[in-house]
Parts: structure tokens; sequence; C-alpha cells
């Protein structure tokens, strides 16, 4: 595939991002040895970025990231991809918002997923982030595009940006790459949360009044908004 000098450059800025949020997984405890990857659509094209298989953390650079087509064929690159780029590109190809995916095998949330058991929505934080329960999907082989048809499939049911792939693990999803590490890093923290909870007793539902109130907040309102320009100020239109 040939590509501009602009791909290039968008590229290689991706390249550097998508290895650098790698190391926001092992900082955080999600993943162990080479297990877990990150990877980020290319905007305006039918490509994306993704870790190497089988390459150590601390062995990543923008250098080792590969570039794939969104059916998992290598663009750029002199590895082989994640043995999980084809679930990613089933992604991309189907979800056409989700900039960025996820995959770790997590501790609590892959706990979760070992039970085949939804992670309910008993916290505020559960209700921000994922707009309710935290669902699980079908158990999937991997290899081939099975996983990403589970992700997708369950995904298209809910708000959730995470879907706990039964007997397998987490993959969180976002508008780019950093958003779905953020939603890698909150879903282990609430299955944590949940599950210490639960051996104190039984948890307490948000109501779904509730729920869709505290989504609607974190997801529009929360954080810093534009400023108010000044020609704005008083206006009655």
């Amino acid at each position: 595939m040939s590509l501009t000098t602009d791909v290039t450059a968008t590229l290689a800025v991706l390249r550097a991002h998508v290895a650098d949020l790698h190391a926001e997984l092992t900082r955080n405890g999600l993943v162990a040895w080479t297990a877990g990857n990150v990877s980020a659509r290319v905007p305006g094209q039918d490509l994306m970025v993704i870790k190497p298989s089988g390459v150590s953390y601390d062995d990543l650079s923008a250098e080792t990231m590969v570039v794939t087509d969104l059916h998992g064929v290598l663009v750029e690159g002199d590895r082989a991809p994640s043995s999980d780029t084809a679930a990613h590109a089933y992604v991309y190809r189907h979800l056409p918002e989700v900039g960025g995916v996820v995959h770790t095998h997590s501790t609590y949330a892959t706990a979760w997923a070992a039970r085949g058991e939804a992670i309910p929505c008993v916290l505020t934080m559960i209700a921000d982030e994922f707009g309710g329960d935290i669902p699980v999907g079908p158990f999937a082989l991997i290899g081939d595009e099975s996983i990403g048809e589970g992700i997708v499939a369950t995904l298209r049911s809910s708000r959730s940006k995470a879907v706990l792939m039964q007997n397998h693990g987490p993959f969180t999803v976002g508008k780019d790459a950093r958003a779905a590490v953020k939603a890698a890093v909150l879903l282990e923290d609430v299955a944590r949360t949940v599950h210490v909870a639960r051996q104190l007793g039984d948890t307490i539902p948000i109501a779904q009044s509730h729920v869709d109130s505290l989504y609607d907040r974190y997801q529009n309102v929360y954080g810093q908004q534009p400023a108010t320009t000044p020609s704005t100020l008083g206006s009655s239109s």
C-alpha cells in the first residue's frame, strides 16, 4: 500500500502515542508479561496502529508499533501484529465511532469474566463512565474475528465502553486510544471495589433514572468546559 506524506506523518505521531499508552497499562497494573494491547484507528484511513505480538513492554517504542489495514493485513512494520488484531479490526469496521481499543487481563475485571457475570451498576463511577451494568460478551476463541463479533454485538446493546469477554478478559473502547485506556483503568478499579463490597454483603443498585442523570452529567458537563466568549455575555438570544 502506498502512503501519502500526510498519512506517513500521522502514523509517526500515532505510533509514538500508542507506544506511550502501553506504559499506562503496566503503570496501572493491568497486564502481565506480554499480554494485553492498545490500538488506535488512523483518522480518515482504513488503518490502525497496534502493538506487535509477544514483545515485552520494556521493549516497546514508536518504531516497534505496527500498522495494519482494517482486516489485519500488515501495512507498515517488521513484526507480526498482536494476536488480537482481528478482533480490533472487526471493531473498527463495525463501530465507526470507535477510535481506540484496549485489551487487558486485569485481575478483577478478568475474574468477573471468568464467572461470566456482569458488573452491576452499584457505584456512581460505573454510571458515570459506563452508563449502567458492565456487560459480559460470549466465549470466543482467539485468532479470528469471533472475539470482535462478540464485542460488537454486546456493545451495540449497551452504553458501556467495556465488555467482559467470558473466560477471557476485558476489552474497552473509546473515541480515541487514550479514552479506551482510561476506560480500562476505571474498569479494573470498579471491578475491584464491587468485588470487595460483595464480600461485605449485598450491594445496592442505583435507580435507572439516577444512572441516566449521572451518565449525562459526566459525559456532557463534567470537566473543563469551553469559556463563554464575550460576545455571548448578556445575550438574550
